[in-house]
């Protein structure tokens, strides 16, 4: 009978025995026609057994809590002093390690830098603009450690994807910058860098329309929220409000399909550079996810150019090896 196959809120009992079922399906839907990108690069390119690497080294403390870094550098030891490279991570400001990213400063010292790959307070620990203090403090390091593991102060610069890519322009566009500097160590020492490259990194937040759900999320946990209401908040945060004349070089490097930082925020960023006078290139990476240094595919040239450009931008500043302890 009718009143068997339907309930007393005219819904047929089918309907929701199916809805369960439809409603896993749509969450499903977009994991399934993601597109496959193909292998790892992280676990592609491990770094190799033949690198002189030191791990967990204290960088900047901030009362009991430490922050780390591990230093990667070429196999091959020269009397010549390095020019050092800031590796910072990505992971939406939730994940801060300074392991996330050893492939990328493993390939760096092979290139013939030395590669500090940081560690830096996440949003679940502090929020902006912490970690842009960690990473200045880490620049800060290297300056006060140059001497002890033979690295150039003068030859610094800074690599970094996604929420990395931002820290790393803002160590890029914000040098004498107080507000930044932060109390985590070495304050006698300069934060300020010889050139940047940044992947996929945000730009601006004062407008959020051209960000997807997901980002805002991010965002409302890294300065606060509502977002609505934090408009001051929105506008210090954006590295386009630091762009100078004295910016460091920076090299964007960005996805045209990029679905979670548009990719005319790398556009606005190499404007914003161009209208100051300020030196900016833009590597296209076309029809790419997200983060496509992650995969092998787009890995050893994203590597290569980068590596290319800091060498350029950084070799002219370049000191000439001095009598120092060997490490």
């Amino acid at each position: 009978m009718r009143d068997r196959a339907v309930l007393r809120s005219g819904v047929p009992r089918w309907v929701l025995f199916a809805a369960p079922w439809a409603v896993l399906g749509l969450c499903l839907l977009p994991r399934l026609a993601r597109p496959d990108w193909g292998a790892r690069a992280d676990e592609a390119f491990a770094p190799p057994s033949n690198l002189r690497i030191e791990r967990d080294l204290t960088y900047a403390r901030y009362g009991s809590r430490e922050m780390h870094l591990d230093l990667y550098r070429p196999a091959q030891v020269s009397r010549a002093l390095l020019p050092t490279v800031i590796v910072i991570r990505g992971g939406g400001f939730q994940w801060g390690d300074s392991k996330g990213f050893a492939f990328i400063a493993a390939r760096l010292a092979q290139a013939g830098f030395a590669a500090a790959c940081i560690q830096y307070r996440t949003s679940g620990e502090a929020r902006f603009p912490a970690p842009i203090q960690d990473a200045k403090a880490a620049v800060r390091w290297v300056h006060a450690n140059a001497a002890t593991y033979r690295l150039d102060p003068d030859a610094i610069g800074a690599i970094g994807g996604s929420a990395g890519g931002y820290l790393a322009t803002f160590l890029a566009t914000t040098a004498g910058a107080v507000e930044f500097e932060g109390d985590g160590g070495n304050a006698g020492e300069s934060s300020r860098i010889g050139a940047a490259v940044a992947m996929a990194t945000a730009a601006d937040f004062v407008d959020l329309h051209p960000y997807p759900r997901e980002a805002r999320e991010v965002l409302a946990a890294f300065i606060g929220a509502p977002l609505e209401r934090m408009n001051e908040a929105r506008r210090a945060a954006s590295p386009v409000s630091y762009v100078s004349q004295t910016s460091a070089p920076l090299l964007l490097i960005h996805s045209d399909a990029d679905p979670s930082v548009p990719y005319a925020q790398a556009q606005l960023l190499q404007q914003r550079y161009a209208a100051v006078g300020a030196d900016a290139e833009l590597f296209t990476v076309s029809g790419a996810p997200h983060d496509p240094w992650n995969y092998v595919r787009w890995f050893s040239d994203l590597m290569t150019r980068s590596a290319e450009f800091l060498h350029s931008r950084l070799e002219p500043h370049r000191r000439q090896a001095v009598g120092v302890v060997q490490r």
